[in-house]
């Protein structure tokens, strides 16, 4: 197999869309950088402070960076989110009250959150009485019957969508595909609509609270915090919405009034700042990635041809030993612990043992070059990320060698 051809002949197929996603990078970079300009930020706002921070303005600018961004009304971004799920846990318990039931519209949302949602004796939603529906997706998308079948018979005080697809084989909705449902869903119900944004921010020229979306969350070691950002989520939407998850982020009655944090505010903002040029590096690595890959008879989803609503490709390898071992290929050509090797381990909040590739500068951050899955049938891995792609092009040519050999 010529490597270099493959790779080559990828590139000038996909031409078109490859220019399309730094189209979108360009659109992006002005919006964020008129944000920064709008928002009047200065190098004042980088200080760290301590105690309960009642003055940190870099912590009230942070936020009204990605309001101005995500076009809402106020916003929290902040380090005191430990991951994507914590965020969305946040939120969940500042939006819903014990009695009340929320309905999700795109299947069981992503592993770690079930025990959030489901769990037994851990203080999950369902121990405070909090009920989660289920609305399964059709094979075309959200299964529009059903959802409306679920709002007419029920009252939700919140509406539910994981625009990434998770650990499951099927495209990240679109802004386009939400827009769609989130009108449809207005003809039932005027609760609350919650989208988890994680994978898909910068991938298109809107957000999900751009057509209608009434919160949006994600964490800041993915896209929006453009490999930079050291750990974090934001949460932005509507204000009386953000005013209960602020008093869930804090305490009842202090809500977003205090939060300080000692190191520099710097990295959140140049995170930021650089995120439309990041993903856009990334979705042209993922596009890489499934072109290459199909060419040699590998299933992918998004197939190289679909439009992405993220920056997630799923390969489908069929065999256990192949998918660890291109996997390991992915690590090994990271710029960070190249030499480790990684083994499936039971990882916290998952129901199966997983491997995960993940040679980053910020731990487990999805944005730069990685990969991961849980180890069970058809043995899909989930390859992500990527802060150039030119590191995204090295790699595919060291795991394509490393399939090859086998």
């Amino acid at each position: 197999m010529d490597i270099d051809k493959l790779i080559k002949d990828t590139e000038n197929k996909y031409a078109e869309r490859f220019a399309e996603a730094d189209a979108v990078a360009l659109y992006n970079q002005e919006k964020v950088l008129d944000a920064f300009i709008n928002c009047r930020i200065s190098a004042g706002h980088f200080a760290p402070t301590t105690g309960y921070g009642y003055d940190d303005m870099g912590r009230e600018k942070l936020g009204q960076l990605f309001a101005g961004i995500m076009h809402t009304e106020a916003a929290i971004a902040s380090p005191h989110f430990a991951s994507g799920t914590h965020t969305i846990a946040c939120a969940l318990f500042g939006l819903l009250r014990p009695g009340q039931k929320a309905l999700s519209l795109s299947g069981m949302p992503y592993d770690t959150l079930r025990g959030v949602i489901f769990g037994e004796e851990n203080g999950s939603l369902h121990d405070f009485g909090i009920g989660f529906d289920i609305a399964e997706r059709s094979p075309g998308g959200f299964d529009k019957a059903r959802i409306a079948a679920m709002l007419s018979e029920e009252k939700y005080a919140l509406v539910y969508i994981q625009r990434s697809p998770g650990y499951e084989r099927r495209k990240a909705f679109s802004v386009a595909e939400i827009a769609e449902i989130v009108s449809f869903v207005r003809r039932f119900t005027d609760a609350p609509v919650a989208v988890d944004n994680c994978y898909g921010e910068f991938v298109e020229r809107e957000e999900p609270t751009d057509v209608g979306a009434d919160i949006v969350m994600g964490s800041l070691i993915k896209n929006p915090g453009g490999a930079i950002a050291p750990t974090g989520g934001y949460i932005a939407g509507k204000q009386e919405l953000m005013d209960k998850i602020g008093m869930r982020l804090t305490a009842p009655g202090v809500g977003t009034e205090i939060g300080s944090y000692e190191h520099t505010y710097r990295n959140f903002f140049q995170g930021l700042f650089l995120a439309p040029h990041i993903v856009a590096q990334a979705r042209k690595g993922g596009l890489l990635f499934a072109g290459a890959l199909e060419t040699l008879g590998y299933e992918v989803y998004p197939a190289a041809d679909d439009a992405s609503g993220d920056i997630v490709r799923v390969v489908d390898f069929g065999d256990k030993d192949k998918m660890l071992a291109f996997c390991r290929a992915v690590q090994a050509a990271s710029p960070i612990d190249a030499n480790a090797r990684p083994d499936p381990w039971a990882m916290p909040g998952y129901d199966d043992e997983v491997i995960m590739a993940s040679g980053s500068f910020v731990q487990g951050s999805s944005i730069e070059l990685s990969a991961d899955a849980p180890v069970r049938p058809p043995y899909s891995l989930y390859i992500q990320g990527g802060m150039t792609y030119e590191h995204a092009k090295i790699a595919l040519k060291r795991c394509l060698i490393s399939l090859n050999a086998r």
